[in-house]
C-alpha cells in the first residue's frame, strides 16, 4: 500500500460551557454554522465518535478498521493494542468547565471494565489576560472535607489554580481533579478514552441534577481521586532546526506533544516505530512525501501513517502545527533534549518521563 497523510471526519460536541471560537478564532470548517461548538474530535478511534478517512485510496474507512488491519504501517512497528492509540480535540472554554477527573489505568480496568483510562495534556491555543486552570489538589484533605468543598462548589478551598497563556502546556495524569476556562481555547491530546467522573451541579449540556444524583457524582469521583501529582503549565522546551523551532511541551508514556513554528522548509523524517499526528493552528502547509503532496488547511488535523516515511512541510508563510506521537521516550525525548543542553530535572517536569 502507499501511504499518504490520512485526514478523519471529526465529530462535533456542543456542550454548554463553549460558544463559537473553534469556528470564529480557530478558523475551523465544516463545522455547524450555527449553535455551540465546545469540542471537535479531530483524531478519533473512540466508540461512537469514530473518525472516517475522508481522502485518498482509504476514504470510507474507519480509524478503527485501519487500527486493526495495519497496526505495523499505520501506528508502528511491533504496536498492538485495542484501538488507536492517540485521541485529540479543539476545545473551546468560553465558558469554564466542570469540574472532573478521568481515570487512570487500573481505576478503569477494576471499575469499568475498560482497557485504559485516561491521561491528557492541554495545550493553550490562546487565553485572556486573566484565565486560569484548576488542577489538582493543594493538599491531603479528608474525603468528608473534600465532599463538602464540592457541595459548596468552593473549589479553590481544595485545589490548585493557575494562570495560562498562550504556548502553555498541562499534563495531567489520570486520576487528577481538574478543570480550565473561562475564556481560552484548548488543543487536547489524551489517551483514547471517554471515562470521567464530575462533581458539579449540572450536567455538560448545562442541566441541573437532583441532589441525590449530584452527590452520587462527588462520591464517585472521590471513589476514583488520585493526589500522586500537581500538574503546572509549562512552557515547553525548544529544540531549534534551523530557524526552525520544535518546542516540547509535554511527554510521558502515552504520549508526546510539541508545538512546531516553521519559517523554512522542515523534513520530518522517517519513524518506522511511531505515527505521528499533526494538527495545523496557523496558515496552509504543503506536505510532501513520497507518494505525492497534500495541503493541510488552516484548522485541519491528520496521521502521518508510521510506514508513510519523510514528510517536508513546506509553509506557506510561517507555519504553526501541533504534533503528537506516541513516543520512545529515550529515543524522541531524553536525547534529543540532553543534546540540547537540558538537565534531566527540567525534561522530568514535561510530564513522566523516567530515563
Amino acid at each position: 500500500m502507499k501511504w499518504y497523510p490520512i485526514k478523519l471526519t471529526a465529530a462535533v460536541r456542543e456542550y454548554a460551557f463553549a460558544q463559537r471560537a473553534i469556528a470564529d478564532r480557530l478558523g475551523k470548517k465544516d463545522v455547524p454554522p450555527t449553535g455551540k461548538i465546545a469540542e471537535t474530535w479531530e483524531i478519533s478511534g473512540y466508540k461512537e465518535a469514530m473518525g472516517t478517512v475522508t481522502n485518498g485510496a482509504l476514504a470510507g474507512q474507519t480509524l478503527q478498521q485501519l487500527t486493526e488491519m495495519h497496526p505495523d504501517e499505520l501506528v508502528g512497528e511491533g504496536w498492538r493494542g485495542p484501538h488507536f492509540p492517540l485521541l485529540q480535540k479543539f476545545i473551546d472554554a468560553t465558558g469554564m468547565l466542570p469540574v472532573h477527573l478521568h481515570a487512570d489505568d487500573e481505576t478503569a480496568q477494576r471499575l469499568h471494565n475498560a482497557p485504559n483510562g485516561k491521561t491528557e495534556a492541554w495545550h493553550i491555543l490562546w487565553a485572556a489576560p486573566d484565565a486560569t486552570i484548576l488542577a489538582g489538589l493543594k493538599s491531603d484533605f479528608s474525603r468528608e472535607e473534600l465532599f463538602e468543598a464540592f457541595v459548596q462548589q468552593d473549589y479553590d478551598a481544595v485545589m490548585l489554580r493557575y494562570p495560562i497563556q498562550a504556548g502553555d502546556t498541562i499534563y495531567v495524569p489520570g486520576g487528577i481533579i481538574h478543570a480550565f476556562g473561562p475564556d481560552a481555547l484548548v488543543f487536547e491530546i489524551q489517551q483514547t478514552s471517554d471515562l470521567g467522573q464530575f462533581v458539579s451541579p449540572t450536567n455538560l449540556y448545562g442541566e441541573p441534577l437532583d441532589e441525590e444524583k449530584w452527590h452520587s457524582n462527588i462520591n464517585a469521583t472521590l471513589d476514583e481521586l488520585k493526589n500522586h501529582d500537581r500538574p503546572r503549565p509549562h512552557a515547553g522546551l525548544e529544540l531549534k532546526v534551523g530557524k526552525n523551532s520544535r518546542i516540547v511541551g509535554c511527554a510521558g508514556p502515552y504520549f508526546a506533544l510539541e508545538r512546531w513554528r516553521l519559517k523554512e522548509n522542515y523534513l520530518d523524517p522517517a519513524h518506522p516505530h511511531r505515527c505521528t499526528t499533526l494538527s495545523n493552528v496557523g496558515d496552509p502547509v504543503t506536505l510532501n512525501f513520497a507518494g505525492g503532496s497534500d495541503r493541510l488547511e488552516r484548522a485541519q488535523s491528520c496521521i502521518l501513517p508510521a510506514a508513510l516515511g519523510g514528510v517536508e512541510i513546506v509553509p506557506d508563510t510561517e507555519a504553526s502545527l501541533v504534533a503528537c506521537y506516541v513516543p520512545d521516550l529515550a529515543q524522541d525525548i531524553i536525547e534529543p533534549l540532553r543534546q540540547a543542553g537540558y538537565r534531566d530535572r527540567q525534561i522530568q517536569e514535561l510530564g513522566e518521563v523516567k530515563g
